[in-house]
């Protein structure tokens, strides 16, 4: 029975993911103003932002990125707490994908869990197996130096917007949501405030 049921989820679930992903490769291919992509998106929907997920756009695979977006280019790609679910390796691998299909001078916002963040309960929270929601499957905890690395190892230039240091001292630059919206940041997170002070490491990769 459970089999069954499986089969009939995938049977309903593929036609759906098909037609998605129709129906974003075709405003993909009509725009003819920015394109700005949430990767990950599972619900989120932002205006002037197309919302793609794993059956639309697979960042492992260059063919996934060249089926959507032919010969169009991206202007800026966001990904708030995707990266931390795969490895180094295969976020390497994304970001030179994202890096191809990304118009020069556009960018790659990504946010992720602080792996400097001073408070002991958080990094407990969002480590790799901690208890916070979807920790179970992180891969990694980045550090602005890790985010960094991989950024610049893709062929980014790296614009630091929030993160901890070393010391657990907090740095802050002022940056634009329009250029992707990120909830769970000091500015937009309550529980920044709180005694557990949540925050997100977020960082713009840029093509020069």
């Amino acid at each position: 029975m459970k089999s069954l049921k499986k089969a009939i989820r995938e049977f309903i679930y593929i036609p759906i993911n098909f037609l998605d992903k129709l129906r974003l490769r075709s405003k993909i291919k009509s725009s003819s103003g920015k394109l700005q992509i949430i990767i990950g998106a599972h619900n989120t929907d932002y205006e002037n932002w197309l919302p793609t997920n794993i059956h639309s756009l697979n960042l492992l695979e260059t063919s996934s990125f060249d089926h959507l977006f032919e010969n169009k280019k991206a202007s800026r790609f966001l990904a708030e707490h995707v990266f931390e679910h795969i490895s180094y390796s295969d976020a390497l691998i994304a970001l030179k994908n994202c890096y191809n299909y990304l118009e020069k001078g556009g960018a790659v916002r990504i946010a992720v869990p602080d792996g400097f963040h001073p408070n002991p309960e958080y990094i407990n929270m969002v480590k790799p197996g901690g208890f916070g929601e979807g920790a179970h499957d992180h891969k990694l905890l980045y550090d602005y130096k890790k985010l960094s690395k991989v950024f610049q190892e893709a062929g980014f230039k790296v614009n630091l917007l929030e993160y901890y240091d070393e010391e657990g001292t907090f740095h802050y630059n002022d940056w634009n949501s329009k250029d992707g919206h990120v909830i769970r940041s000091k500015r937009y997170d309550k529980r920044f405030n709180e005694p557990l002070g949540y925050s997100s490491l977020i960082v713009d990769g840029i093509k020069e």
